[in-house]
């Protein structure tokens, strides 16, 4: 019992200590500090520190600009009109060509754009009128999934560009350190904590990304579903008896 308690006792100075230490260093260096890359002995900003930290904090904007603006684009998208190919079959069934043709035009969506090409080529073979709407389909699918694709690469750079911070940071902390005859916890803990911050930073900005890119790949393959869907009505309804 007598050892049990003395370890105890070890391991609770041990996590009292830990925690002054970290106060004090605290009081020391502030965020700014770490997120510049100040040195907190001599005063000296790291210029690799900062311009990592520049190109995450650009990297970080364009996320939110990109994810904001492909969000309502896509969203605008997705519009999804319950009696739209109901009303389409109602006037193709009555021979209203000009009166389906404003329908889809007034209806602001891929799908419908694809409906308007189709019906545009009616009269013409089968497969000329499934080639349009493919076409078609294709440029629609390519605007939504515009600039996605920086999106994809972010969220792979961002924690390299992370990394690479970090390790110049720990260059540069042994570096300083093989100028000093005996070298304390205290005195490089500081340099490393600068140097680490780059790599917060950069799974920070590659997680948002990579959670902003799932995110709009879900919803553009919903819109796409909904594009294939009404396709696929629409030749249904040509291949109807009587078309």
């Amino acid at each position: 019992m007598s050892a049990l308690l003395l370890l105890q006792e070890a391991v609770s100075m041990a996590a009292d200590s830990t925690a002054n230490g970290l106060t004090e260093l605290t009081k020391e260096v502030s965020v700014w500090d770490l997120i510049i890359g100040r040195d907190s002995q001599t005063g000296e900003i790291s210029i690799s520190n900062l311009l990592v930290m520049i190109a995450l904090f650009a990297l970080s904007i364009m996320t939110v600009f990109i994810f904001v603006q492909r969000f309502l684009a896509i969203n605008k998208s997705a519009k999804d009109e319950k009696d739209f190919m109901p009303r389409v079959k109602e006037y193709l069934l009555a021979g209203k060509l000009d009166a389906a043709i404003d329908l889809c035009n007034q209806t602001d969506n891929p799908a419908a754009r694809m409906v308007a090409k189709g019906i545009s080529r009616i009269g013409k073979d089968q497969q000329d009128i499934m080639s349009s709407i493919e076409n078609v389909g294709n440029q629609e699918i390519y605007q939504l999934e515009k600039r996605l694709s920086f999106l994809r690469t972010a969220s792979g750079i961002a924690p390299m560009i992370g990394f690479l911070g970090t390790t110049l940071g720990m260059v540069r902390v042994f570096h300083a350190m093989k100028f000093e005859t005996s070298v304390e916890l205290s005195t490089i803990s500081g340099g490393i904590m600068e140097a680490m911050m780059t790599t917060i930073a950069g799974l920070v900005v590659g997680i948002m990304a990579k959670v902003a890119y799932n995110y709009l790949d879900t919803k553009v393959s919903e819109v796409i579903h909904e594009m294939e869907g009404a396709s696929i009505e629409f030749l249904d309804l040509l291949n109807e008896p009587g078309k």
